[in-house]
């Protein structure tokens, strides 16, 4: 062979396998690549395209692109004149998107572009790459779906909702706020929202937002919003954290909702409990007082008779006497309940001491009535304010009523327990107990379960009433046939 015939054999070998390594190049392409002549026919497929086609090479190579792809397509998608294009302007087309079914496989999206191969100035071939992005796609259309959802949430809410940057300029303000403030969500865009929020309540709201920058947890707090008018309208508000994908905080999302309209409810509710309860007390008013003042006028009635015996004279005397000590005692406790000692009189005082001093009072009563009184304390000296009159007739009351409510005998047991800043009292006794239905009631005006002229019912909401004047609880646990169980809770001054 000579020299000539030589060199053309190399080279045309080298040309084979140039030709080779692009197809492989070509192949491991994870997109679809047709090479296509200037007579529109594929002259070359990539692996990927066959395999999604589900063709093969022998009837996609040298077959005309109208055989290759469906008609409809071909026509709808101008790939003809497209092509023609690129062949005589030399030039890449710009991404297009390309709807694709091939037979037996699922509907399939692509976008296309259409790349010259030329030698010179001269087109030889194009070069078809679809990119498969129905997925993406997909997966957009499924997001912006998600999307227009949480904002038609976000919209619809009758709650204020609105989002801020972590140093509190407002992003987002949705309609209910719009609606509550009158600001539209253009005019605060931008804005810190303390600006927004009354005067006194600014500084707080500034350390409020700077707390959920640094992540700490939801926050939830009552701040005045202010409105175009200058209204102050009462919000409560949860603010959150925002993170992003590394857990860095990012922004604030506030929720408001107003009050007003609740407040205004609850006043009239506490109205109308006012007028119920003012009910009830002149009920028992009239009730407890219309005894003793029959008796009285029973009494003075025959005094004014002629003829009467000394004794009976001064036995009318004395019934007088007792009725109206009675509706005294009466006018005393209601005027001790409506209107307790002012708090500029209290005064350090060991609560201690004070109990003991309760408990000395009654054990006198205690032992008549064969009850047993067992008294612990973890200390000898625990401080409060107070006034000390007041604490040792609440404790007075509690006691008596525990000893009431063992008439064949029992335990009065009585233990102080110190938690954290508070003194907490325990009044327990064995006696019948209260029913679970009443045990709301104890604490109301003139409700009593003792005899008829045993008692006023003012006792334990007289007691009830000095305790929160001293920032005070009274809570109760009771078992039918178990006994009562009395918790006082006071705070402590050291």
């Amino acid at each position: 062979m000579s020299r000539i015939g030589e060199s053309a054999t190399r080279a045309l070998s080298r040309n084979e396998t140039k030709n080779i390594s692009t197809m492989t190049i070509l192949d491991a392409i994870p997109s679809s690549i047709l090479m296509i002549d200037r007579d529109l026919r594929v002259i070359s497929a990539n692996r990927h395209f066959l395999e999604s086609a589900k063709r093969t090479r022998n009837n996609t190579v040298g077959c005309d692109l109208g055989k290759v792809f469906p008609p409809v397509i071909v026509k709808n998608m101008a790939f003809e004149s497209r092509i023609q294009s690129v062949f005589k302007e030399n030039r890449v087309t710009r991404g297009e998107r390309m709807v694709y079914r091939a037979p037996g496989i699922p509907l399939r999206i692509y976008y296309y572009r259409i790349i010259p191969f030329a030698q010179g100035r001269q087109v030889e071939s194009v070069m078809l790459f679809l990119e498969d992005v129905t997925e993406q796609v997909r997966l957009s259309e499924e997001v912006r779906r998600v999307e227009r959802h949480l904002a038609s949430v976000v919209e619809s809410a009758s709650d204020i909702v609105l989002s801020m940057d972590v140093s509190g300029r407002i992003f987002t303000w949705n309609r209910a706020a719009e609606k509550i403030s009158g600001y539209t969500s253009e005019e605060v865009r931008g804005r810190f929202f303390s600006e927004f929020c009354a005067d006194e309540h600014g500084c707080e709201v500034v350390r409020a937002l700077s707390g959920s920058r640094s992540g700490k947890k939801a926050l939830m707090n009552e701040w005045d919003l202010v409105t175009t008018e200058g209204v102050s309208i009462p919000v409560s508000w949860v603010c959150s954290p925002m993170y992003d994908d590394f857990a860095q905080t990012v922004g604030i999302v506030a929720v408001g909702r107003n009050l007003a309209e609740r407040r205004k409810l609850e006043m009239q509710l506490l109205q109308s409990q006012k007028l119920a309860a003012l009910g009830v007390m002149a009920g028992g008013i009239a009730h407890e007082i219309r005894t003793p003042l029959a008796v009285c006028s029973s009494a003075a009635q025959f005094l004014m008779e002629d003829g009467l015996s000394p004794d009976f004279q001064k036995d009318c005397a004395e019934k007088i006497h007792v009725g109206i000590k009675r509706a005294s005692v009466i006018i005393e406790d209601l005027l001790k309940f409506a209107r307790p000692s002012k708090k500029s009189h209290m005064q350090q005082m060991n609560i201690v001491s004070t109990i003991d001093e309760a408990l000395e009072l009654v054990t006198h009563q205690a032992r008549i009535q064969q009850i047993e009184i067992v008294k612990s304390a973890g200390e000898d000296s625990l401080i409060i304010s107070g006034i000390s009159g007041l604490i040792q007739q609440v404790f007075m009351n509690l006691f008596m009523n525990a000893i009431n409510a063992m008439p064949d005998g029992g335990t009065l047991a009585v233990s102080l327990e110190r938690v954290k800043n508070e003194i907490l009292v325990y009044i327990a006794d064995t006696g019948q107990g209260i029913a679970k239905e009443n045990l709301d009631k104890i604490f109301d005006p003139f409700y009593t379960t003792s005899p008829v002229g045993k008692g006023t019912g003012l006792g334990l909401s007289v007691c009830y009433s000095i305790v929160k004047q001293h920032f005070g609880s009274i809570e109760v646990d009771s078992q039918i046939g178990e006994g009562t169980t009395l918790c006082v809770r006071l705070p402590l001054l050291f």
